[in-house]
């Protein structure tokens, strides 16, 4: 028996890995249960066995990794009480960087989510969950730029909250572009400079 459910779990992550393969190469939509079956080869029965249907399967490939931004990353570095609350919020986008770069299966599933899927049917309340990540993320970074205020390192009259909204919509535009820059030559090569810069235009000149 534990022989059985060794075997099946490992049938298991097969069909997983050449979902995330299949959904990265030809788009979530355009991809066929068949399809997914040979690339793990497997039967068509046997992904039946362990998920109802694709949408099914979609989300359990989803939620095999933490992906940037929409997931409970970390945040401690923004909620935290550091001296330098900017210096914070510069170490949670690398952070963010961080984690496509060292795990390919986030960085691959984050690229589908970004770029090969629809979010309308089974996968529209996929959408929803972006959307309240991404105010939770900007909560956070409004809380961060408020203390910056408090402790004299927030550029005059820049209002937290408009500096949140601005970090976040930085960090969403980094990130597509870093999954553009395949070569890693521009992007990814200058995505520290660019965090520094973002940080260095939010931070008060003289203290």
């Amino acid at each position: 028996m534990r022989r059985t459910k060794e075997d099946s779990a490992r049938t298991r992550q097969r069909i997983l890995a050449a979902a995330r393969k299949v959904f990265l190469s030809q788009g979530v939509a355009r991809t066929t249960l068949e399809q997914i079956a040979t690339a793990a080869k497997v039967t068509r029965g046997a992904i039946y066995w362990h998920f109802a249907d694709k949408t099914e399967l979609f989300y359990a490939m989803r939620e095999q990794v933490s992906v940037p931004m929409l997931d409970r990353m970390d945040m401690g570095s923004l909620r935290g009480a550091s001296a330098d609350p900017l210096s914070g919020i510069a170490g949670y986008l690398g952070s963010v960087v961080e984690t496509m770069l060292r795990d390919p299966a986030t960085r691959q599933t984050f690229e589908i989510m970004s770029f090969k899927c629809e979010y309308v049917g089974g996968l529209h309340p996929e959408l929803r969950r972006h959307y309240a990540r991404c105010a939770e993320l900007i909560g956070a970074l409004a809380g961060a730029y408020r203390r910056a205020k408090r402790a004299g390192y927030l550029r005059k009259r820049l209002r937290p909250e408009l500096a949140a909204l601005a970090t976040c919509a930085f960090l969403i535009g980094l990130v597509r572009l870093w999954l553009y820059d395949r070569g890693g030559t521009t992007v990814r090569a200058a995505a520290a400079r660019l965090i520094s810069e973002h940080l260095a235009g939010c931070r008060r000149a003289s203290r």
